[in-house]
């Protein structure tokens, strides 16, 4: 509560729209009713709307703290503002999202997919959203070489470097069998990522930078198939300390969506080395990590392949 208080004190105004779609067939679902209140504060209703013929809401505009917080890496103050968003529509099972993130001065996304209910039975499906990476603390990565051998026996390799439809996605660490596999289309898993490490806000070069650091990393998963050559099932983690933050059904953010839309085939590579880069980073203010990327920096002239 007083976290909300100090920022309605100091209130910009963020975007929110979200898009409403059924599990089966992605198709679009009308009239589906969203109630908004600020996350922890349920009873209090901000906004009630509804989803138009192609699943959408009209654009919402909500508080949220001041940019300039997001822009200082000096700043300690929560950044953005946290809403909870609780979705219903007929013939549905109910979906609430605890944790929606609203930056100032951007729109974030917020898709909904909503199973189809059985014939007297409507069991709500709740997801609730951690604090972002460079907010709260996250085991901090655990180095590897950025260029990985290939030649050794029984490895298998692709012969060349693919950019995948869809990436599997296992939300836990590698060893974790409890942990759920999800199969993400890899722009959705891009922007995804890029949500939970940086903030929106940041200039388009600087959200660049970090973009391709994300993909390249991401392609060096898939080129070189690290995790099945392990013996596991999935591409990738959502583990901070092996791969990036993955975060189911969380929101994304109309810049870095652009961004990935107008990247997602690039990737960094050295000379004569044919996979991508494995790009680590750290955020340069928890965790320091010589000679890696930092991605507090607040502009960037790197050059894109």
């Amino acid at each position: 509560m007083n976290h909300i208080r100090a920022m309605q004190d100091t209130a910009e105004k963020g975007e929110l729209q979200i898009n409403v779609t059924s599990t089966v067939g992605a198709r679009p679902i009308a009239d589906a009713r969203i109630s908004i209140s600020y996350t922890g504060v349920p009873e209090n209703t901000l906004e009630r709307v509804e989803t138009d013929s192609s699943g959408q809401t009209e654009v919402l505009e909500l508080d949220a703290p001041p940019e300039e917080w997001s822009l200082d890496p000096r700043n300690e103050k929560q950044p953005y503002s946290e809403y909870t968003l609780d979705i219903s529509a007929p013939g549905f099972e109910p979906v609430s999202i605890a944790g929606t993130e609203i930056l100032a001065n951007v729109k974030a996304i917020q898709n909904v997919r909503m199973r189809p209910s059985d014939v007297g039975r409507e069991e709500e499906e709740v997801f609730v959203i951690p604090a972002h990476t460079l907010y709260a603390e996250y085991p901090p990565k655990i180095a590897e070489d950025e260029i990985k051998p290939v030649n050794e026996t029984g490895e298998i390799v692709l012969s060349r470097v693919v950019v995948p439809e869809y990436i599997v996605v296992h939300d836990g660490s590698p060893r974790d069998t409890t942990a759920t596999n999800y199969y993400v289309k890899y722009k959705d898993y891009i922007k995804n990522v890029a949500s939970s490490e940086i903030y929106a806000t940041w200039p388009a070069n600087a959200i660049r930078a970090n973009v391709l650091a994300i993909m390249s990393f991401t392609l060096n998963r898939v080129y070189t198939e690290w995790y099945r050559n392990k013996g596991y099932d999935f591409t990738i983690t959502s583990s901070t300390a092996f791969d990036h933050k993955w975060i189911p059904e969380r929101n994304v953010y109309d810049t870095i969506s652009v961004i990935v839309d107008e990247l997602f085939a690039n990737y960094l590579s050295r000379p004569n080395v044919r996979q991508p880069i494995l790009t680590q980073y750290c955020d340069g203010k928890r965790v320091t990590c010589p000679n890696w990327m930092t991605f507090m920096q607040q502009h960037t002239n790197m050059r894109i392949p």
